[in-house]
């Protein structure tokens, strides 16, 4: 899919660091505290991931654990930025959506929360330069964002994602070994809240049509494989360094990640953030596909 012109906006590049644009946005945006990386990318120890249980990195050299640890980290960084960037979009999408002044405002407020997140988090990865990608979720996203349903858009992205998000943002702050970034994942809490709860409160003031009801479904049945099937992000960090890991090797490293749990209880929160009365055929239908069961290491690979 090529992301070139459309709303999410995943391929616009960066201007120069000297460009006048950049100047001005600079001076515009709040906050303006230092939010200068550290030397190192590792932010988050490998007790964050799991990986300490994981013989084969066990085994590794400090060399191949540092570099594993730092694919892991830098994935982590990175969807948390692109996340960040289709937020600036959808909210710009939702803002034209609006059917009252006060939506049309809060739309408005929640565009230039997503630019400031998007602006703090792009000082942590300053050589990033993607212009497209292949990642699964990011792919989905993408699709949403593109979607002209606000019906969809509002329960996917913002009771749903943005929901998760809260959780996700929570335990990276809590758990990040570098209190700059730790803050600054616990400063984005309050807006992602504001931003949930609005979507839940339009989302419960609208009739939902069978098609929107089916689409919701499919997207989220989609999404929610993704989470069952573990941390692949980890199991392909690992084989980078590694270099080529057998079919029983995978399986052997996600049963050491444990991955029915770590898949278990993001389902279970991903789960809960469905219970509103507005959803719950729609929570039916995905209990029926068994799609908030993790599936064992075996069936990841």
């Amino acid at each position: 899919m090529d992301f070139k012109y459309n709303i999410v906006g995943f391929d616009l590049p960066h201007t120069d660091s000297h460009d006048r644009l950049r100047r001005i946005l600079t001076a515009a945006l709040p906050n303006q505290n230092n939010y200068a990386p550290s030397l190192q990318l590792n932010y988050w120890d490998a007790e964050f991931f799991n990986l300490h249980q994981v013989k084969i990195f066990q085994q590794s050299n400090i060399n191949e654990q540092f570099a594993i640890l730092e694919l892991a980290n830098r994935s982590l960084l990175e969807e948390s930025y692109f996340i960040e960037k289709a937020g600036v979009s959808y909210m710009a999408k939702m803002v034209l959506l609006a059917e009252t002044v006060e939506e049309r405002m809060l739309y408005g407020l929640f565009t230039a929360d997503e630019s400031t997140h998007l602006h703090q988090i792009s000082h942590f990865l300053p050589e990033i330069e993607v212009t497209s990608t292949d990642d699964p979720f990011l792919r989905l996203l993408s699709e949403v964002v593109e979607s002209a349903d606000k019906t969809v858009l509002l329960f996917v992205l913002q009771v749903v994602l943005e929901g998760w998000g809260l959780s996700h943002y929570r335990r990276l702050g809590k758990e990040c070994r570098y209190p700059v970034l730790a803050e600054l994942f616990s400063s984005f809490l309050q807006s992602e809240s504001r931003h949930h709860g609005t979507g839940t409160i339009l989302f419960n003031q609208i009739p939902v049509s069978t098609f929107s009801q089916t689409t919701i479904i499919d997207v989220l049945a989609q999404f929610l494989f993704m989470v069952q099937v573990g941390p692949q992000s980890l199991l392909a960090a690992v084989e980078q360094v590694k270099g080529h890991l057998t079919r029983s090797q995978k399986i052997q490293v996600l049963e050491e990640l444990n991955t029915e749990t770590h898949s278990g209880t993001r389902l279970q929160i991903l789960r809960s953030l469905m219970g509103g009365k507005s959803a719950q055929s729609i929570l039916q239908s995905l209990e029926e596909r068994g799609a908030f069961q993790p599936l064992p290491a075996h069936q990841c690979v």
